[in-house]
């Protein structure tokens, strides 16, 4: 299970699951020696509590952590660390879309951030149904599924409750962009298409999870 947490990755994994030759800089046995340890890189922790887990969120949600890249906590006790993780957060679902044309890809700017579409589904509505939806209203186009491209996960604080929202992406093909215009009421203030070198550069001005939607797709290209 992945989540980015304040921006950064936490993989939580069971023991066989954890590749080998992985090189981490910092590595902890025990997740509630915490307090004392710098995180900083990428580090591997190993513990079986549950109740451990709380001290590393407290730490992701409330310091900026600059230095940290990401963090493996490997647990033999999977399931139920899983399962405590989420008892920490309201769950929202939310789909959205990575849509090509002509070899380029659409990107919106919101909050300051280059992002790609997408929005919270509706009551009754499939991840499918939604992420077409809200590509098509964030942007003001028409777009067909190709594929799945990954899920992602990322919290956040919404009127005082810690909130996890699970994202389904899309990879999506473009049929009409002729009335292509940002949905402003949702702070989008710019779409464009861009290409491999533009939206790489773009990147670098994005969140985490985008960056992960991205690496799927570069994975999806690679395969062709």
């Amino acid at each position: 299970m992945k989540v980015f947490i304040n921006d950064r990755l936490i993989s939580i994994l069971k023991p066989e699951d954890l590749k080998e030759g992985l090189i981490f800089d910092v590595v902890i046995d025990h997740a509630d020696n915490l307090d004392d340890v710098k995180l900083i890189g990428k580090v591997l922790i190993y513990d079986d509590s549950p109740s451990h887990l709380d001290t590393l969120l407290e730490k992701m949600q409330t310091k900026k952590m600059r230095k940290l890249v990401e963090v493996c906590y490997v647990t033999s006790n999977y399931k139920e660390v899983k399962d405590h993780l989420k008892e920490k957060f309201k769950i929202v679902k939310a789909a959205g879309g990575l849509v090509l044309k002509d070899d380029k890809v659409l990107m919106i700017y919101r909050l300051g951030k280059w992002d790609l579409p997408k929005g919270k589904l509706e009551k009754d509505e499939n991840s499918l149904e939604g992420a077409l939806r809200e590509v098509e209203e964030e942007c003001g186009i028409t777009v067909q599924a190709i594929e799945k491209l990954c899920h992602t996960r990322h919290t956040y604080v919404m009127e005082g409750k810690n909130t996890l929202k699970k994202t389904t992406w899309y990879l999506m093909e473009c049929l009409d962009d002729s009335g292509m215009k940002p949905q402003v009421e949702e702070d989008i203030l710019d779409l464009k298409w861009m290409n491999t070198e533009e939206y790489n550069i773009a990147l670098q001005s994005s969140y985490a999870t985008i960056q992960h939607v991205f690496k799927h797709f570069r994975e999806l290209k690679n395969k062709v």
